[in-house]
């Protein structure tokens, strides 16, 4: 057998490296006809800055309350006799709620009843001697001191008779006050006395029976800093704004799980004094609120015009950029490249940005492919989609 003779692997190394440079220079040797192509530009989305008359909405937190609000309790004492309501149900103004055992109001009333009959009839023959007395006293047939008898003793018993019927409307009213009804209409509570407890009425110390609140219109209460007020007054004091003070004004309210602010409604009272603890002056919105929707109690944000109508430029929101403290934006002139502009902003109104300087109206701004954009740089520009374009409330 022959064996196969040893190879040196050092003895191979020059080929091996030299073949590696060949490779190399081969691949760094640039191309025929010149420079490698350059990337196309990024592709971006634009949409033109707007001009519109808008109003800047201020914004504040409060609760709901109920417009009318009863607590129910009786103006007679007695036994519970009867709960007639079903517990948080709404019920009507004049709904009978609750009755109290009238059988010792009946027996008052009937009794006093009589006693008016009684004095009625003695205030009729009392009259009757009185008539006759001065038929008489004109012939001289009974004494002056029999006449003024007479006459005085018929207006006695007119007395009793007027007394008798103010006792007799007293316990009227005492057996109507046996049926507890409800002053107003709104949603009532839980019943707080079952039938069988006895019920203090008419005094300091009166029963609560239940409580029943309104529920349309409703009620929303926000504080209003001292600062926002002054600013409203010289609102007012320009004409730029009317004043809620003197004026009815719109406000808007959201619930807690609502997106924007779809319940319209008006500021019908301020507060004639700000609050020294607080720097802070009550407000009142008032809101429809036919299906229930709202209860009191509820958080809600409300939102009223912070200034007078004013024409503003207006962008999206997503075609703003950050540089630390620096706003800014990439604008598209007519050559297809991108310069950033500095910006300064103001309120958002309908999801779109105010742009107080450094934008005008026309300009496109970038607002999609921000991220592969450099200033300067030339980009190729799509128009929005109906998805994606900006869209403000008329």
């Amino acid at each position: 057998m022959v064996m196969p003779k040893p190879t040196n692997p050092h003895s191979e190394m020059p080929i091996i490296l030299l073949l590696a440079v060949s490779c190399i220079l081969a691949g760094c040797r640039p191309p025929a006809g010149g420079a490698p192509p350059a990337s196309p530009p990024p592709q971006v989305t634009v949409v033109a800055a707007i001009e519109k008359e808008v109003v800047e909405w201020d914004e504040y937190t409060g609760r709901l309350d109920a417009r009318e609000s009863v607590e129910i309790r009786a103006r007679v004492s007695g036994y519970l006799d009867k709960v007639h309501f079903e517990e948080g149900k709404l019920v009507k103004a004049g709904d009978l709620l609750f009755t109290i055992d009238r059988r010792p109001y009946q027996a008052d009333f009937d009794a006093l009843l009589a006693d008016k009959d009684q004095s009625q009839i003695k205030a009729d023959l009392a009259q009757s001697d009185a008539d006759r007395a001065r038929k008489l006293i004109e012939t001289h047939a009974i004494s002056q001191e029999d006449f003024d008898t007479r006459v005085k003793t018929a207006a006695q018993a007119r007395s009793a008779v007027n007394g008798a019927e103010a006792r007799v409307a007293s316990a009227r009213l005492n057996l109507e006050f046996t049926e507890v009804r409800s002053p107003i209409s709104g949603r009532v509570s839980r019943a707080l006395v079952t039938p069988g407890n006895l019920i203090v009425g008419g005094t300091a110390g009166t029963t609560l029976l239940t409580t029943v609140v309104s529920q349309d219109p409703i009620y929303a209460y926000v504080a209003v800093d001292e600062r926002a007020s002054l600013k409203y007054r010289r609102l007012a004091a320009t004409g730029e704004r009317a004043s809620a003070i003197t004026s009815r004004i719109p406000c808007e309210l959201a619930l807690g799980d609502e997106q924007g602010f779809p319940h319209p409604g008006e500021i019908d009272f301020v507060e004639n004094r700000i609050n020294a603890s607080s720097g802070t002056v009550m407000a009142r919105g008032v809101f429809t609120n036919a299906g229930g929707l709202m209860s009191p109690g509820m958080f809600v944000r409300l939102r009223v015009p912070g200034s007078g109508r004013f024409k503003a430029v207006l962008i999206p929101g997503r075609a703003l950029a950050a540089d630390q403290a620096l706003r800014f934006v990439y604008v598209v002139g007519a050559d297809s490249t991108a310069q950033m502009r500095p910006v300064k902003l103001g309120a958002e109104i309908d999801g779109l940005r105010v742009v107080t300087e450094g934008l005008k109206a026309g300009e496109n701004v970038i607002t999609e492919g921000i991220i592969n954009v450099r200033p300067g740089a030339p980009v190729k520009p799509a128009a929005p989609t109906s998805s994606t374009a900006p869209k403000v409330t008329p």
